[in-house]
């Protein structure tokens, strides 16, 4: 089962044209088998579209902006589409 913990600020879960709020993706994960979970988690991290149990899912993740020096200075947004 997923926590609160493993869906990280910034993320965003779209599924069926909305968002999902943490409670809900929670719930949905009670339903998942482990290769289900472990999937969703690896998406958690790189996003994408996918479909669990015929359920899609959009997930975009900040992308990371690094400075001249190495270190990461904001986050943009793969996913522009609105």
């Amino acid at each position: 089962m997923l926590s609160k913990q493993t869906l990280r600020k910034g993320v965003v879960i779209e599924s069926e044209g909305k968002l999902l709020t943490k409670e809900e993706i929670i719930t949905l994960s009670n339903q998942w088998n482990e290769n289900q979970e472990m999937f969703f988690r690896k998406m958690l991290k790189q996003g994408g579209k996918f479909s669990i149990k015929g359920r899609k899912f959009v997930i975009s993740v900040p992308e990371l902006i690094y400075n001249n020096k190495g270190e990461v200075e904001g986050a943009l947004y793969e996913n522009n589409e609105e």
